[in-house]
């Protein structure tokens, strides 16, 4: 099983909206960046764990867990003209943007906030991938020891 943190924007999506969804569970749409459509779509698999971050807000910060429960298959609002993330070049024969359901497993006791995790950049969380310098992907492998210690913070 591999660990994921994923990104959202709490006034467009939060903790809260994937909770309100039919059976917890909904689908993460609207990536366009490569790196991050090949993780949904070749890496992230049915049962992986989910930490659910809450960004560009207040308090940045780990919100809950999630779990992937359908593995990548193609991002219909890329060929839907109407819709936000639409993209032209993106036909649903050769789909070029993916996207993964993930369903609500639990928030978690409290906000583990970026300022916390940044305190552990030069130990424990030394080469986590959103500690990082220019990192801006919205979604991100974790390693299963940053996993287990930012559980640990809970």
């Amino acid at each position: 099983m591999n660990h994921w943190l994923m990104k959202s924007e709490p006034d467009s999506f939060g903790i809260e909206h994937l909770m309100k969804m039919p059976k917890k569970t909904e689908h993460w749409d609207g990536v366009r960046n490569y790196q991050v459509r090949n993780m949904m779509r070749d890496q992230m698999k049915k049962g992986d764990l989910v930490f659910f971050y809450h960004s560009n807000c207040a308090e940045p910060g780990i919100v809950g867990i999630a779990q992937v429960v359908r593995e990548g298959y193609p991002d219909h609002t890329a060929f839907d003209p109407d819709a936000k993330y639409h993209d032209p070049k993106s036909d649903p024969d050769n789909p070029r943007w993916y996207m993964v359901d993930i369903r609500h497993k639990r928030k978690l006791k409290r906000t583990i906030s970026l300022r916390e995790l940044k305190q552990y950049a030069d130990a424990e969380l030394a080469d986590f991938a959103l500690l990082r310098k220019g990192n801006r992907l919205s979604i991100m492998p974790v390693s299963e020891d940053h996993w287990e210690f930012i559980l640990g913070l809970e």
